[in-house]
């Protein structure tokens, strides 16, 4: 018999409609429970970790990314695997900076959730969940199949670091262009395992120090030199700049200039690119030349959603911006692909 630990923080699965407002609005896991009768059929002893208050996935912040992670980092050792229930709106930022947080993780983390409440008559939410559960306790040979943290939806296993939500209105919410599915799951779960990550030789260790300055410039035909001076001047240690294509900008004078000013000034400029397949490629074209230059940083194939909570780990575990600069262009968790 497996033991898994929930951890339920919220999200569509298991809102409620207010008869007065109309509003879908969070309520508590025992709405999961009754309308998941087949819970109690399954061969698992289940943890449920409520939070109070439930927490709609737009509100989520860094302490809260904490809490998890203490929270798995607090039962590790008597759990086969984790499952969080979260909201699809965040769920990308939360399962990107918990890949970072939990380094040599050995066990599944699994997050999951659905785009309609679980009282629905159609509602995604049970699939989601039981898969999400299967997959928790998958193992073979004594050791878990999935040791990573991971996306579960519409019977796909995302790479939580390689994904990104790409649509509000379908069940397939999730997209991992730049990285292979991990799994599918009709009759079968079928793994794709030599895409999975295997840290059975490392060392379990929780990080919890995490430095939220970090700023996003996204560029765009005649954006104006003020509106870039604000976006540089602000108080943090780091920008993601979302460019166009492979990494390429505008070559103005006055733009590399500013560039070349904050980069000098300690500021961390990381480029990725707004497309979302592909990868930037410093140098390839004359307009992403300058940039290489000046310092400015790869962002090879990362999400934004990894870049961003990247530099929050890394700031955290750094105070010297060059030590930030050297590993953001490394692949530390499988969240990016070198191509150079």
């Amino acid at each position: 018999m497996q033991n898994i630990f929930i951890i339920y923080t919220g999200g569509t699965i298991g809102m409620v409609k207010d008869p007065d407002t109309g509003t879908f609005v969070p309520f508590d896991f025992e709405l999961i429970a009754r309308n998941l009768p087949d819970l109690a059929r399954l061969n698992y002893r289940l943890t449920v970790h409520s939070f109070t208050p439930i927490i709609d996935s737009s509100n989520m912040k860094p302490s809260i990314w904490l809490e998890m992670a203490q929270i798995i980092k607090d039962n590790y050792e008597h759990y086969d695997g984790f499952v969080i229930l979260h909201g699809s709106d965040t769920m990308s930022f939360s399962a990107s900076i918990l890949s970072f947080m939990l380094e040599g993780l050995q066990k599944p983390v699994i997050l999951s959730g659905s785009q309609l409440p679980i009282g629905e008559i159609r509602t995604d939410a049970r699939e989601n969940m039981m898969t999400a559960l299967e997959i928790a306790s998958a193992k073979e040979n004594g050791k878990a199949i999935i040791q990573e943290v991971c996306i579960l939806f519409d019977n796909k296993l995302f790479r939580g670091n390689r994904s990104f939500k790409y649509n509000s209105a379908k069940f397939e919410a999730f997209r991992s262009p730049n990285y292979p599915v991990l799994a599918e799951a009709g009759i079968h779960i079928n793994y794709n395992r030599e895409a999975l990550l295997d840290n059975t030789d490392k060392e379990f260790i929780l990080h919890t120090e995490l430095d939220n300055r970090v700023g996003v410039l996204k560029l765009f035909p005649g954006i104006s030199p003020d509106f870039i001076r604000a976006i540089l001047d602000a108080d943090v240690r780091s920008i993601v700049m979302e460019t166009f294509g492979s990494g390429n900008t505008m070559t103005d004078e006055w733009f590399l200039d500013m560039l070349a000013a904050a980069v000098k000034n300690g500021k961390n400029i990381l480029d990725i690119s707004q497309c979302k397949v592909g990868s930037v490629e410093l140098g390839r074209y004359e307009t992403s030349q300058g940039l290489k230059a000046i310092g400015v940083l790869n962002g090879y194939d990362m999400t934004f959603e990894a870049a961003v909570t990247k530099l929050m780990y890394l700031q955290g575990q750094f105070d010297d911006q060059e030590s930030v600069a050297y590993w953001v262009e490394k692949n530390i968790r499988g969240e990016l692909t070198v191509n150079d």
